[in-house]
């Protein structure tokens, strides 16, 4: 985990959960846009990703180990005495939810980036079906993820970083597969127990990997009373490394502050 502190006033303090595959050291460029802006940030490597784990990377035995890893960090900003936020991308914004489906949190507000609630690679029909039965005598069985760096973004920059990180995540195992549908099944389950907390869902319009349409369908289901949908349209998954990732910083940005605004904090 990580802890960055802003220079001068803070006014709060994003929590950023990273997606499947990358790691946080991707995520330079939106630390320090969320640090200049006056905020502390916290994020961290996912287990079996990044720097947790060379030896078992892409796999984990239950997607609650993600779920345990965030709490931490979440726990970790309290200490600071601020309004807290939650930016999840992809597989993390996927990790936001089931955390608030499972536990109390005291959020000011949720920011979903491109979330993963249903994919548009997915393994053929025979291997998904074999899947089951590999999760239960050979869930360590790695196969490639489908996914091509070139999939997540058209930012030429990012896409040169990626090519040469060792760190980026290429196999994944059939248990990481399989506890990733069910925690993608799970995400629509809504109960009287959801908090009603505050989202800014925000999706790339031309996403190669996860199915905007799902993302659109559990915003629909999404109980909050205070909720936000924004499209971006030609933007490919990753949206805080598009070319026009300034433009999706500020709506971001904007988001905050009128939450802060709401709950007595002035900016």
């Amino acid at each position: 985990m990580k802890k960055w502190e802003t220079e001068g006033k803070a006014y709060g303090v994003i929590v950023i959960v990273h997606g499947a595959m990358e790691h946080s050291g991707r995520y330079n460029w939106l630390v320090q846009k969320w640090l200049s802006a006056g905020y502390h940030v916290i994020i961290g490597d996912l287990p079996g990703q990044g720097m947790t784990s060379r030896s078992n990377r892409g796999h984990i035995d239950s997607f609650d180990e993600y779920l345990d890893t965030v709490e931490t960090w979440v726990n970790e900003a309290y200490t600071f005495g601020l309004p807290v936020f939650m930016l999840g991308h992809s597989m993390g914004g996927l990790i936001v939810v089931k955390m608030l489906q499972s536990s109390e949190f005291n959020l000011a507000g949720v920011i979903l980036s491109s979330p993963c609630f249903g994919t548009l690679v997915n393994p053929p029909r025979l291997l998904n079906s074999l899947s089951h039965v590999l999760n239960l005598v050979y869930p360590s069985y790695r196969r490639s993820a489908g996914i091509t760096i070139d999939m997540a973004t058209r930012n030429k920059e990012v896409i040169e970083f990626d090519l040469n990180d060792s760190l980026y995540v290429t196999t994944v195992s059939i248990r990481w597969y399989r506890e990733l549908v069910k925690a993608m099944n799970e995400a629509f389950d809504f109960d009287e127990d959801f908090p009603d907390i505050p989202f800014l869902v925000m999706q790339a319009g031309d996403d190669k990997i996860v199915d905007r349409n799902l993302v659109r369908e559990w915003f629909n289901y999404c109980p909050s009373s205070e909720k936000h949908y924004k499209e971006w349209p030609k933007l490919y998954h990753e949206i805080f490394n598009e070319p026009e990732r300034e433009d999706v910083f500020q709506y971001a940005k904007t988001f905050v502050e009128a939450r802060l605004r709401n709950i007595g904090y002035i900016i």
